[in-house]
């Protein structure tokens, strides 16, 4: 009897089974990270909270995924929608916030600030109207992370029914359980911490604009998050004045936010609507692929199947003839079926070619002047930000 000695596997197949391992377990906390949303209604708060400890919340104007042409054509969208899509969402995730009653001023920002108690920033994954993918990330004044996760749900033809504006959108439930995560983690803090995060928020607006001045009343804390090291005497003017700056910039901001009201509210209708005729389009479209493929396979083995007959009988009779029809019918037929596919596809262009949206100027008054700032969003608000600074420093003398 012969031993058969079995040759051992060198190191690159082993290289190449960890590196297959790793990348399932990448794979798996990707999967992890995605929550999949299903029905969920808002959580309100159970009570009212007292007004210092309501924190400030700033959503800022949503960030895309790349969306290249023939990514927009694969997912179904277009450029132009998810341009307006990255105003639309941030204010109705707004709206939700705001109907939680969780929060205090809940705002749309066009850029990230430090004037606000919690940023939360989001970025679009996918949005096609049967599916909208999103990942948001939420930090407080400190720094601390609250919130990054990416969350998606999925529309049926039901999910358009009994559209409300600002308050039951075809995704709603994402919007809900994106708020209840946002809801659950504030009540793990205590009312004390709430105070501090508002501290924290106004010391960061100071330092901004006099850093010399409140220097050291901040420190950094374990997780390189900020906390308050001490705070300012009772009644301090400079920090009078400066709370004073904050509240224009937010009243700058409520401006804004009645821009992008208006927004939304012109692009609820046509938008919902291009939703739910592009899912009807989607499942149709689907539904036809399906159906193609079929066809096509379908006649393929009909063609097939004739010839195998012909070759075993060394003859085409009419049998193998009306086989060989069919199939090429089919075929053809399975291809203009993927050829009114492609005519949905286009329609669904054609309506996304419609969204688009500018900022009107804005005039503010602040003591005594007023000022008129154009342009985009973004702009505006930087310049706003700006003219502070110099007004400050013009009456202040400070240079920070």
């Amino acid at each position: 009897m012969k031993l058969i000695k079995r040759a051992r596997p060198g190191p690159e197949p082993i290289r190449l089974a960890a590196a297959a391992i790793m990348l399932i377990g990448a794979l798996s906390i990707l999967a992890c990270a995605t929550t999949k949303v299903g029905p969920t209604a808002i959580f309100q708060a159970p009570r009212e909270t007292p007004e210092e400890q309501l924190l400030d919340v700033g959503v800022v104007v949503f960030a895309s995924a790349p969306l290249t042409a023939e990514k927009a054509r694969q997912e179904g969208t277009h450029p132009e929608i998810r341009k307006a899509e990255q105003n639309f969402i941030p204010y109705h995730l707004k709206t939700t916030l705001q109907l939680s009653s969780h929060w205090g001023a809940v705002r749309v920002l066009p850029a990230a600030a430090d004037s606000v108690d919690l940023l939360v920033t989001g970025t679009i994954v996918e949005s096609n109207g049967e599916t909208l993918a999103v990942r948001i990330e939420a930090r407080d004044a400190s720094g601390a992370l609250w919130l990054d996760r990416t969350y998606e749900a999925d529309a049926t033809p039901a999910s358009y029914a009994a559209l409300q504006v600002g308050e039951k959108d075809a995704f709603q439930d994402l919007y809900n359980r994106i708020a209840n995560d946002l809801a659950e983690e504030r009540m793990k803090r205590s009312p004390q911490e709430a105070q501090a995060l508002r501290a924290v928020s106004q010391l960061r607006f100071a330092t901004r604009y006099a850093p010399e001045a409140y220097e050291g009343y901040l420190r950094k804390s374990s997780g390189d998050t900020l906390a308050v090291n001490r705070l300012p005497a009772e009644g301090d003017p400079m920090l009078a004045r400066l709370l004073k700056i904050r509240e224009r910039e937010h009243l700058f901001v409520d401006a804004l936010n009645q821009q992008y009201e208006s927004f939304y509210a012109r692009m609820w209708p046509s938008y919902e609507s291009w939703r739910k005729s592009n899912l009807d389009e989607q499942q149709a479209r689907q539904k036809i692929e399906r159906d193609a493929l079929i066809r096509q396979v379908g006649g393929a083995l009909l063609l097939a199947g004739a010839i195998a007959m012909g070759a075993s009988r060394r003859e085409i009779g009419p049998l193998e003839i009306g086989m060989a029809i069919i199939g090429g019918q089919v075929i053809v037929n399975g291809l203009n079926i993927s050829k009114q596919a492609q005519m949905h596809s286009e329609s669904i262009r054609e309506l996304s070619e419609t969204f688009g949206s500018e900022m009107k100027p804005i005039r503010v008054e602040f003591e005594g002047q007023t000022y008129e700032l154009t342009g985009p969003a973004e702009e505006q608000f930087k310049r706003w930000r700006e003219l502070l600074r110099e007004i400050y420093r013009t009456e202040t003398g400070f240079s920070g």
